[in-house]
């Protein structure tokens, strides 16, 4: 199902976007852990009690105290979320919808490569793309908290797990309006407006209030860091209907490719 050629060019493709990404957020994840103890913690809850509000909206809680608990406080509410995202949109979006805008998806179909061949190699594109970003970012953390008494290394592996899961799915949403939209505008507009969207729905809910219940509305409520280091089941199960519905969306974009006129 997969043309090793485009695949080994799309990656190539990648690597720029890539090291620009990964050097973002090992500059922020080994910044943040470094920040890590008793007279920094306090300072920083200062901070929070100053702007409540707004720190809520962006996942920050007083109430860390561990460094597994101050991790997923002021780096999985908003940096290890939008980083990732904003890597799927500009990749997603330019592996389907970009060849067909250009017209270069022509010289793709003409050599004896299926239609489904190809969107399957550029889905393999992102899927590994996300894949090697957050075993990255995993990497990253490990050895930025190594020696660390407070070292929890099977729960931060099910944490960034529940990452994967939940960045696999906004890859899917991409990648699903990428082989819808055969204008990069408008596969732009839904691949990075619905996540988007949805993201700003659960900075408001996470304020809490009469807000509280938009998080019913947006599928970042399905990725819980807290219920997850805890072990908590209810979190296992979000996390694969995250799984479950970045299969369906990478399936369905597959398949609406494969019927669609391209006009080419």
């Amino acid at each position: 199902m997969i043309n090793m050629t485009l695949y080994r060019r799309e990656i190539k493709g990648s690597i720029k976007l890539m090291i620009i990404f990964c050097a973002v957020i090992a500059m922020y994840v080994s910044i943040i852990i470094s920040m890590y103890d008793p007279e920094m913690t306090k300072t920083l809850v200062s901070f929070i009690e100053v702007m409540p509000e707004l720190m809520a909206s962006v996942g920050m809680k007083p109430n860390a105290s561990s460094l597994l608990g101050f991790m997923v406080s002021y780096l999985y509410g908003f940096i290890l979320l939008v980083f990732p995202m904003v890597f799927c949109i500009l990749r997603g979006n330019s592996l389907i919808a970009k060849y067909v805008e250009k017209g270069s998806m022509v010289s793709l179909l003409a050599a004896p490569i299926k239609r489904r061949t190809v969107a399957f190699t550029q889905m393999a594109v992102l899927v590994s793309d996300i894949f090697f970003l957050i075993f990255y970012t995993t990497i990253v953390e490990l050895l930025s908290i190594a020696g660390n008494s407070e070292l929890k290394v099977v729960e931060l592996i099910m944490l960034n797990i529940g990452l994967l899961c939940l960045h696999l799915f906004i890859g899917g949403i991409c990648f699903l309006f990428s082989c819808i939209c055969s204008d990069v505008k408008y596969s732009i507009a839904f691949g990075a407006g619905i996540p988007t969207f949805m993201y700003i729905v659960q900075m408001l809910a996470n304020v809490g209030g009469k807000a509280e219940k938009l998080k019913y509305f947006t599928f970042f409520t399905l990725f819980t860091p807290d219920n997850i280091i805890e072990g908590d089941g209810s979190a296992i199960v979000g996390m694969m209907m995250l799984l479950v519905g970045a299969i369906v969306l990478y399936i369905l974009g597959i398949a609406i490719f494969d019927k669609k006129d391209l006009y080419i």
